[in-house]
């Protein structure tokens, strides 16, 4: 960490270990091993270095919410993979996995699917159905996480808590999409512990569904928290966080260190 003109400067690196540390932590406080919870970086906010340099940290698990952003880093982090390994310095040993984490219009799937290692926002019947017939017609299997509207908030995309039976039920004869659990969003507030009853509803919604529904041992994907509540969800059980203004800041305009500055004040 650097400072410049009074503030802090830190690097992806500094932020990145930083964070890992943060989500180990809270996994012990919850007696879990810090290695069942899995980081997804949010690229919202992320320049292609930025994308590079957790790369070269070993990092594999990317998200998006925007589908053109989506489909232009994944082509862009692909050729940069690529060209390391043609020259012999790619440090890579698992290959990238792509999360689609934001509302995915049917008429977008055919875009996303192909690219997606898990898709966390499944919110309805008739997206699952179009996933369906393109998975179907292209000889795919695609993993889905069921976006449930907890909060109950009416701008928020989900399904209702009381409508997961029926989801599951229809999502059983779609032979192509494979259910690996539940994700949801808590309101945005100020103090996180404010989350809590959100994240514990559904991490209960979570297991009862594996108990009463039609589900195998593979429904067991728990997304919940990001940058401001991420600590609290994996109190609440969660195993996938979603961070990315934690990582690379709020603003979509970096420096060429990448760099984002915290006042001291």
């Amino acid at each position: 960490m650097k400072s410049q003109g009074g503030e802090y400067v830190t690097t992806i690196k500094e932020r990145y270990e930083t964070l890992k540390q943060r989500i180990a932590d809270a996994a012990i406080r919850s007696n879990r091993k810090p290695e069942t919870i899995h980081l997804v970086a949010v690229t919202k906010h992320a320049s292609m270095e930025e994308v590079r340099q957790l790369l070269e940290l070993g990092h594999v698990d990317f998200g998006e919410s925007r589908v053109q952003h989506y489909t232009q880093l994944a082509a862009q982090v692909q050729e940069h993979l690529d060209r390391r390994s043609e020259i012999g310095e790619l440090k890579q040993t698992e290959p990238v996995r792509w999360h689609f984490i934001g509302h995915l219009q049917r008429n977008k799937c055919r875009r996303v699917l192909p690219l997606s290692r898990l898709v966390h926002s499944l919110d309805s019947l008739r997206l699952a159905e179009e996933i369906q017939e393109l998975a179907e017609r292209q000889k795919m299997n695609v993993e889905v996480l069921i976006q449930v509207n907890v909060s109950g908030e009416r701008h928020k995309m989900g399904v209702a808590p009381a409508a997961v039976t029926h989801i599951i039920d229809q999502l059983d004869t779609m032979p192509n999409i494979i259910t690996r659990g539940m994700m949801c969003m808590a309101p945005p507030v100020e103090d996180p512990e404010e989350t809590r009853p959100v994240f514990l509803r559904c991490q209960e919604l979570f297991e009862e569904t594996k108990t009463t529904s039609k589900v195998g041992s593979e429904f067991n994907v728990l997304s919940m928290g990001m940058s401001n509540d991420f600590e609290v969800a994996i109190a609440c059980g969660a195993n996938i966080v979603r961070v990315g203004t934690a990582l690379f800041g709020e603003n979509t305009e970096v420096s060429d260190e990448t760099s984002v500055k915290y006042s001291q004040t």
